[in-house]
């Protein structure tokens, strides 16, 4: 559990600062589960250049709560959690300081936003946070007001929870979970589930990640595992002390974020992936009268696919249905064997490109319109879909037919600058699993809305 926290402060000499506001929000990796906010009357003037900062005048905190009576308050919303703050060494030397004047010792773990940042997200021009999350397209208000700037940092935290792919933040967070008996474990594990869409990962003793999966309702599918009488199951049940997770929004995301951790980690009770996850592709060539023809073989690394397909069959059902969307001929689609006319010729469904009765050119137009929408090769493009929350949007990003990532966006003119865009995406493998996952996964039924996008460097 996470307290991402803001302070306002008198300013003037150090260590003499008073606090003047301070918002707390318990955040457990995915979503605000308390909150806390106040203005706080320092008992001391507030230096001028911090009310013309702030808009926080002496005035407004004369009927406010001292210190010392919030101080519980804080104590409790803080309790077991990890302090977060841009710029925590001042927030936490304030919040220090303020208890030491109690007589009270405030000790908490810390992580600085700032400084995760700088790793996370290297090459900004300036990492202050309004400045940052600016850049960022991360929305922003009420700017040097506690409650803003938290709420500010935790959707800069959840990007860096994202971009976070080696789970180092992740991994110290289960590490400081409490540990409970063998008995009570999977049920507690479970009661702390969503059913939502996302990636789970299961974690041993060490905190080190065991399995990875990946289910449009994580609660059941754990407990699945949970429940399952096979020897993996069992042996798996034995070995996981806690389950952490990631709430995706929708499968595509989920079903690439797997395959990229399972390649990444290596999780011991993950079946290694040595074979691609598709078997067959599509491939097209010019016969010698000049028409496109299609042709399924099996996927071969060194030969440019329209797209891939899992298996024979599911090959053979796709084109079928692309070839009937497009009005193209059976026989040049490799679903008609022999010579002379196809059946969809019979049926005015083919207009007669088998008998070299419709010229190639026309016929061609249509083939390129299939194999432009069935692969992103040379293509700019973003997949936008539905986010983790309500207000939210996800982004699969798509460059030059290359796929770049995904990421969050909560305010429309994100999407509109290709900067910001590539700011906000996690960079993913662009490897021949992730370009089936997301081929396949288009070719069904999808609430994806697709820009074409026009990059200039």
């Amino acid at each position: 559990m996470y307290a991402i926290l803001d302070i306002e402060t008198t300013g003037g000499k150090y260590n003499e600062e008073g606090i003047t506001e301070i918002a707390v929000y318990k955040f457990d990796g995915h979503q605000v589960t308390d909150q806390f906010i106040s203005l706080v009357n320092p008992e001391q003037p507030i230096q001028p250049f911090v009310v013309n900062l702030t808009g926080i005048n002496n005035d407004m905190l004369r009927n406010a709560p001292r210190f010392y009576e919030v101080a519980k308050r804080i104590v409790e919303i803080t309790s077991g959690c990890i302090l977060v703050a841009h710029n925590a060494k001042f927030d936490y030397r304030i919040l220090r300081t303020e208890f030491r004047r109690l007589g009270f010792d405030f000790e908490r773990q810390s992580l600085c936003t700032v400084e995760l940042s700088k790793k996370l997200i290297p090459g900004m021009q300036s990492y202050s946070l309004g400045k940052l999350v600016r850049a960022l397209g991360i929305p922003l208000s009420d700017r040097h007001r506690a409650s803003g700037d938290a709420q500010a940092t935790i959707k800069l935290f959840k990007m860096l929870l994202a971009k976070d792919v080696e789970k180092n933040i992740l991994k110290e967070h289960v590490r400081k979970e409490p540990k409970r008996n063998l008995d009570t474990k999977l049920v507690y594990i479970l009661e702390e589930l969503p059913s939502q869409t996302g990636v789970y990962y299961f974690h041993d003793e060490n905190s080190e990640i065991i399995y990875v999966g990946k289910s449009r309702n994580i609660r059941k599918r754990v407990n699945q595992h949970f429940t399952n009488d096979n020897p993996k199951s069992r042996e798996m049940q034995k070995k996981v002390a806690s389950v952490s997770y990631e709430i995706t929004g929708n499968e595509l995301i989920a079903l690439l974020k797997e395959n990229q951790e399972i390649k990444q980690i290596k999780p011991r009770y993950n079946r290694a992936l040595k074979r691609d996850i598709f078997s067959h592709a599509l491939y097209h060539f010019t016969d010698e009268s000049g028409y496109i023809n299609l042709k399924i073989a099996r996927a071969n690394s060194k030969k440019n696919s329209i797209t891939t397909f899992s298996s024979l069959r599911a090959a053979k059902n796709s084109l079928m249905n692309m070839v009937e969307n497009h009005q193209l001929c059976e026989r040049l689609s490799g679903l008609h064997n022999g010579t002379g006319n196809c059946f969809s010729y019979t049926i005015k469904s083919c207009y007669g490109a088998c008998l070299e009765e419709e010229p190639a050119e026309e016929y061609n137009e249509r083939v390129k319109e299939l194999i432009n929408k069935h692969s992103y090769q040379n293509q700019n493009m973003i997949l936008i879909g539905q986010g983790r929350q309500v207000d939210e949007k996800s982004a699969l990003l798509i460059e030059d037919g290359d796929f770049k990532g995904v990421g969050y966006f909560n305010l429309n003119h994100q999407i509109n600058n290709i900067d910001i865009i590539r700011s906000i995406i996690t960079p993913m493998e662009n490897n021949r699993d992730a370009q089936h996952i997301i081929q396949s996964y288009l070719r069904k039924k999808h609430n994806f809305k697709i820009i074409q996008l026009s990059v200039h460097e």
